[in-house]
């Protein structure tokens, strides 16, 4: 594990357990921005990345966490992170995003009149909410079982499957797209909540509204970064290589 600032934010995130938490604390954008360098992500960020290094080293030395998923994911079959991430990811946008429409519109009705960017805040969120549903839907239905049936012939030694798009990249492109999209949007939803700070007497509703966009926003990072930085780029390397052998 070499701690240098000029290595990608997405192969530190991999190799360094723990990575994802500090990237997380320090406002590092190791998703949407994973195929940045460590020192242009910190000068993007506003952080020494000297400091940066110094935690990463502690964290490489902490005992894994189950945070550290996509260290065990990241060499195993295909199969299994496209299971763990419509299981984990896909599951809880599904579950959260009635719940958070649902909030938003009682705290709006509340307090929308003393604070006009909440209603800003629902609208954005429901633009990403939507789009997220068609998003998975896609990668469910289309990309994920062609990348499952893609392994299950190389593994067998048979060929690829061709599939309608063509190659495996243009739907991949499409999908980080749609990610850097939905990354865009939950930006603007913390910047619009003072990164999820609720006003001074806020009430009860109101805390919990901006604590689950918070777990919203985080829980999406690490979706990205799975698809993003491991199954997209192995699933692409994985096409290539089978077309070469063909």
């Amino acid at each position: 594990m070499s701690l240098d600032s000029g290595r990608t934010v997405r192969e530190l995130a991999i190799e360094i357990p723990n990575a994802t938490r500090t990237f997380e604390k320090l406002g590092i954008d190791y998703c949407c921005g994973g195929s940045k360098s460590l020192h242009d992500a910190c000068v993007q960020a506003h952080i020494p990345v000297e400091q940066v290094l110094h935690e990463l080293q502690q964290a490489g030395g902490l005992t894994p966490t189950a945070d550290t998923t996509a260290q065990g994911l990241a060499n195993g079959p295909l199969s299994l992170l496209v299971e763990h991430i419509i299981a984990k990811h896909h599951g809880y946008v599904k579950q959260e995003i009635p719940r958070l429409q649902q909030l938003l519109n009682k705290v709006v009705s509340v307090h929308g009149t003393l604070h006009p960017e909440l209603e800003q805040i629902r609208i954005v969120f429901r633009g990403m909410a939507a789009e997220l549903t068609s998003h998975m839907m896609k990668e469910e239905r289309i990309l994920f079982p062609f990348i499952v049936a893609m392994e299950t012939a190389v593994n067998n030694g048979q060929p690829k499957p061709r599939p309608a798009f063509g190659t495996v990249h243009n739907p991949i492109r499409m999908m980080v797209m749609e990610h850097d999209s939905a990354g865009a949007s939950i930006k603007e939803i913390s910047a619009l909540s003072s990164n999820y700070e609720p006003p001074a007497g806020a009430c009860f509703s109101y805390r919990t509204l901006f604590a689950a966009l918070k777990e919203f926003e985080t829980d999406l990072h690490k979706h990205v970064h799975l698809e993003n930085n491991i199954l997209f780029p192995r699933a692409m390397a994985m096409e290539n290589s089978a077309e070469g052998g063909e």
